[in-house]
């Protein structure tokens, strides 16, 4: 692996990683809910998932699975599923504040225990990005050399270039919503981002293999 194809990979992810999809809309969620520190977790969970694609991939599970149907069919609906419970949950929490008073409006942060899991679960029940990761990461690999290593090193240049984005992510909406955190549109942000939610898993839902 030349530093061609790594500057190659560097450029592909880091497009893929600031794209927004449902990994980027939870940590936009928590970040307004409990600043950036109220993402951290949710953001180590999501990373754990991407550690158990790689993992899949390297041990050609990755590819067994791509060819079960009924496996990816399962996968998807229990995400498409996940994701809405989270949409909505999101949304019926907005409901639940009081607008009239600034200290009990406050967002109050998802524990981070809580958080960590479902991160994690938004990972591992899309069964887009595991085929998506088993389908582009043998694109970098030289086959003639030994491969772990090479999936190692690619893995490590996917965390950094999803933490750099997440956090980044994180920071904006944190500070974005900071000025108005006790306000009416923090309430209307987190129904928006509920709703969000609610799409990609109806979008997960109708994809096809």
């Amino acid at each position: 692996m030349n530093t061609a194809t790594l500057l190659l990979y560097l450029t592909t992810w880091t497009l893929v990683a600031i794209s927004p999809g449902p990994a980027v809309l939870y940590v936009i969620s928590q970040a307004t809910r409990g600043g950036v520190r109220g993402s951290l977790a949710g953001i180590a969970g999501l990373q754990l998932g991407s550690l158990l694609f790689f993992i899949a991939v390297g041990t050609g599970l990755a590819a067994l699975l791509a060819t079960m149907t009924a496996v990816f069919t399962a996968l998807k609906f229990i995400g498409a599923v996940y994701l809405g419970w989270l949409g909505v949950s999101l949304i019926a929490s907005s409901f639940r504040k009081k607008i009239a008073n600034p200290e009990e409006s406050a967002q109050v942060a998802v524990p981070h225990v809580r958080s960590f899991w479902q991160g994690l679960l938004i990972q591992l029940t899309n069964p887009k990005a595991l085929l998506f990761a088993s389908a582009l990461l043998p694109q970098f690999i030289d086959s003639h050399r030994p491969m772990l290593g090479q999936i190692a090193l690619l893995f490590v240049i996917t965390v950094i270039v999803d933490l750099a984005s997440m956090f980044t992510y994180a920071a904006l909406a944190a500070r974005g919503t900071r000025s108005f955190r006790a306000s009416a549109l923090s309430v209307w942000l987190e129904r928006a981002f509920g709703a969000a939610l609610i799409g990609f898993g109806v979008r997960l839902a109708l994809t096809r293999k």
